[in-house]
């Protein structure tokens, strides 16, 4: 079998690696305490390709202990019970560092047992994760544990990683070609080597690569984007929050990235979601022509539906604000779950006819489109509440519009 040239060229010293400067810049707490050989137990989360299995490497060996490597995928508590009989035996006297990738789909019962053999000091354990540890790990586990991110690598250090393999493999290759690797790979250092490699040994080891070549085999960049998973809400926080923030060009952005991996579910659902949340009654008429663009762009499909959605989010983003809807309903549904206001007035209950036991006869309910402008000064809220005030006009034209209009007709 065919090692890939991305673990047969894995870095041996952390002076090799690239990106996730926060972690291993001259100084960091994290370099000097491995530098001591001092190896806490520890979480290493974010996203694939960005060296949290070749920093484990590095540690391992740097402390000459024992390393085993687990997946969560498959691995079951057995076989970290195999793990723990090997740290019984007599050539084991520098320790054990469990390597155990992918610990999220561990479940809690196995978590907690793993977190027994952590807390007898049988293993030190070094657990990676693509997701966010604090929802998928046991607390307890994590409580022992120092947990650090990593980050997606810049390009222009993973151009550094590919001109290392590069020069090991004597690869002809344009600098061109080079960038394009880089700027396609997303962050991700092994995404960018294979597709070396795979271009590499398509065409030879006499011919220079050059961009065009490259771009047959990244003609989409590798998107990290999962729908079910962190990266899936990550991209549509920060949509919507470029959308609330009246930025188009970053809306337009999060959307292409979205698109391109073919989630308009989502897409339509929080344009819908931001209309009526962050314009709301400062450009009313705008809900009404968001939903004909997600409805044009549910029936057009994918790749044409990005026409209406484009129209849609730049729309949203150029539009004015207004959460003025949005903080009366907070407000209300706060005093609602506070149990206030059980009893409807009796002049707005469906009730037409009085009870022996009813002090007040009559349920005196004022029809205001018999009154002057259609309005008549009643009694709506029930009586704790009678007086409260959850809507605020927005600092808005058009809601300062409506404000004139029944300051006005209620004065008089």
């Amino acid at each position: 079998m065919n090692t890939p040239l991305a673990d047969l060229l894995r870095p041996e010293s952390l002076s090799d690696l690239v990106g996730q400067p926060h972690l291993l810049s001259k100084g960091s707490v994290f370099l000097k305490a491995i530098s001591k050989n001092i190896v806490p137990n520890m979480i290493f989360y974010g996203p694939p390709g960005v060296g949290k299995t070749t920093v484990a490497n590095i540690i391992a060996k740097n402390t000459e202990m024992s390393l085993y490597k687990l997946n969560g995928t498959t691995a079951t508590l057995d076989d970290v019970k195999k793990v723990i009989e090997d740290s019984k035996g007599v050539f084991q006297t520098k320790g054990i560092l469990l390597y155990l990738d992918e610990i999220q789909y561990f479940n809690k019962k196995q978590q907690q047992s793993l977190l027994e053999y952590v807390e007898k000091g049988l293993i030190t354990l070094i657990a990676s994760t693509t997701e966010n540890p604090y929802f998928y790990i046991y607390p307890a586990l994590i409580s022992r544990c120092s947990v650090f991110e990593f980050k997606q690598i810049e390009p222009s250090e993973i151009i550094k990683g590919l001109k290392r393999v590069i020069d090991l493999k004597h690869i002809k290759i344009s600098e061109d070609a080079i960038k394009l690797l880089a700027n396609s790979a997303n962050g991700d250092m092994r995404k960018a080597i294979n597709n070396l490699e795979f271009v590499y040994y398509a065409l030879g080891s006499k011919k220079e690569i050059q961009v065009d070549e490259v771009k047959e085999v990244v003609n989409k960049a590798h998107i990290t984007y999962d729908r079910d998973e962190d990266k899936h809400f990550d991209h549509l926080s920060a949509f919507m929050k470029s959308l609330r923030g009246s930025n188009p060009d970053a809306a337009v952005f999060y959307l292409a990235k979205m698109l391109e991996a073919g989630d308009i579910q989502s897409v339509a659902r929080r344009l819908l979601c931001s209309v009526n949340e962050d314009v709301g009654l400062a450009y009313p008429s705008l809900i009404p022509i968001v939903k004909s663009c997600v409805d044009s762009a549910l029936q057009l499909g994918l790749p044409e539906a990005y026409l209406p959605l484009t129209n849609a989010t730049i729309l949203i983003a150029t539009a004015p604000k207004s959460n003025s809807s949005y903080m009366a309903y907070h407000m209300a549904e706060e005093d609602v779950r506070m149990g206030k206001g059980i009893n409807v007035p009796r002049c707005l209950q469906n009730t037409h006819f009085d009870g022996e036991d009813q002090k007040e006869k009559g349920q005196n309910y004022k029809y205001p489109h018999d009154y002057p402008n259609h309005w008549v000064d009643q009694q709506y809220l029930p009586d704790g509440l009678k007086n409260a005030k959850y809507y605020k006009y927005g600092k808005n034209k058009f809601e300062q519009s409506l404000k004139e209009y029944w300051d006005k007709i209620k004065k008089n």
